[in-house]
């Protein structure tokens, strides 16, 4: 099974690049399943009813989320209806929304997939890794290939988690920073792994920011109002080869497109 896991997608466009290159990946590597960031996806914060079925509609099949996923009011409501997407299930008991779920590939092969949340330098939640144990035991008996988005700042708690996990998911990936790592390998249990898929989104900017405004931000250290900025884009993924009998991956590969 070849599963694509598309970094953070960041405003329009984030989108175009979803628009335009995920057809020809889909049918050039024989995609499976495909998972997208998209915590960013509406104006640069947040994703919106609207937006999340523009992405669906690209041929993105799951989207995960981060700290984010309530700045659009209209996802309190939507978040609960709407199975393909999940939010970080570290958020305290009571957040509206699921933060794993399982997707059905074919007949007799699922997918589980994980949304966590890291805690270094990041909104307050409850611990990820407890978490990530207590999630894998509800679905054991559900699924076997398990993928996990690690949405987190620090790379040393994006790392650990993937020796943590190392051996019981098919992959962990992380995400939020919008800068893609090139560390992407198969731990020694079979589970791959890159610190950061990157971003999907304005290629010339600040992590998806105009640039001016960020660099005034930093000369004067007065608050800035950012804006998503308007340039040709880039496409950040990984494409992750599983077997389908061991539930482990087999190859991890990076691709960086850009318009």
């Amino acid at each position: 099974m070849r599963v694509l896991m598309i970094g953070d997608i960041v405003g329009k466009p984030g989108r175009l690049a979803v628009k335009e290159c995920l057809p020809s990946l889909k049918a050039d590597m024989k995609l499976d399943f495909v998972i997208a960031n998209g915590e960013n996806a509406a104006g640069g914060k947040g994703i919106t009813k609207v937006v999340a079925k523009e992405l669906f509609s690209y041929g993105i099949d799951m989207l995960t989320m981060g700290n984010h996923v309530w700045n659009q009011k209209e996802i309190f409501d939507y978040l609960p209806k709407e199975s393909r997407i999940i939010r970080p299930a570290n958020y305290p008991p009571g957040t509206p929304g699921r933060g794993c779920s399982i997707y059905n590939i074919r007949n007799g092969i699922s997918v589980g997939v994980i949304n966590l949340a890291g805690r270094v330098y990041m909104p307050e939640v409850d611990c990820p890794f407890r978490k990530a144990d207590e999630l894998l035991e509800e679905i054991k008996d559900k699924t076997d290939i398990i993928l996990v988005d690690f949405h987190a700042e620090a790379t040393s708690e994006k790392v650990a988690m993937g020796w943590y996990l190392d051996g019981r998911v098919a992959a962990v990936v992380g995400t939020h920073t919008h800068v893609q790592t090139a560390d992407e390998r198969i731990l020694p249990g079979g589970t791959a792994y890159i610190t950061d898929l990157g971003m999907t989104g304005p290629r010339d900017s600040v992590i998806g920011v105009k640039t001016n405004v960020v660099l005034k931000k930093f000369i004067t250290a007065l608050p800035q109002r950012f804006e998503v900025a308007n340039t040709k884009y880039q496409f950040n993924a990984v494409v992750i080869t599983v077997d389908e009998n061991t539930a482990k991956a087999k190859e991890i590969n990076r691709i960086f497109n850009f318009e």
